[in-house]
């Protein structure tokens, strides 16, 4: 072989290999969620070039099933000591099930796990799902699990039936749903319901 042959098939090697990583790097990740984050700072980072705050955040991911995940936040910081985590204030999300239904949750406040979605939602927490609305002030929200749990000063109503409760676990996947209270001497309190 002469030199420019060899050249050439280092070459050509080398933009095989570059392939084949970029395939199997980007193409062909078998995780279960795709990942499509969004961080869209829209004052870029806050005055102090050291700062971890974020002005309009929004997070976008897909899982297997093919079920959207939005978040929207105001203002987000990332946790120092976990670059995985961020605090949001005035948070808003957005479930679209792949059967067409969604799912609406504001909060005040929330907790968002960079790597697996999940969220805590805080304070004032407000969980809407066709014509069902459960209110509290703490909500775990898990695609990973398909589990959701709205726990302390809980109210659910639907048309004229309101439920108070201490939590309410409901199943993201099937809609099935838990509601009881922590004291098991205690009752959940329903009105309206015949």
């Amino acid at each position: 072989m002469n030199h420019k042959t060899k050249l050439q098939f280092i070459l050509i090697l080398s933009v095989v290999l570059i392939t084949i990583w970029f395939v199997f790097e980007y193409l062909l990740n078998d995780n279960k969620i795709v990942k499509n984050n969004n961080i869209t700072p829209h004052s870029d980072l806050l005055k102090n070039d050291s700062s971890n705050f974020i002005d309009e955040i929004n997070y976008s991911s897909i899982d297997d099933k093919g079920n959207k995940y939005e978040l929207n936040a105001k203002q987000g910081e990332v946790d120092i000591s976990n670059s995985d985590i961020m605090f949001l204030n005035d948070v808003t999300a957005y479930v679209y099930l792949n059967n067409k239904s969604v799912i609406k949750i504001i909060s005040d406040f929330g907790k968002y796990n960079l790597i697996n979605y999940d969220t805590i939602f805080s304070k004032n927490v407000i969980m809407t799902y066709v014509d069902h609305k459960i209110i509290g002030e703490y909500l775990d929200f898990s695609l990973q699990t398909n589990l959701s749990t709205m726990s302390t000063d809980v109210v659910y109503t639907s048309g004229e039936t309101r439920l108070d409760a201490d939590m309410v676990e409901i199943d993201i996947a099937t809609k099935d749903s838990k509601i009881f209270m922590n004291d098991n001497i205690k009752k959940v309190t329903i009105v309206g319901a015949q």
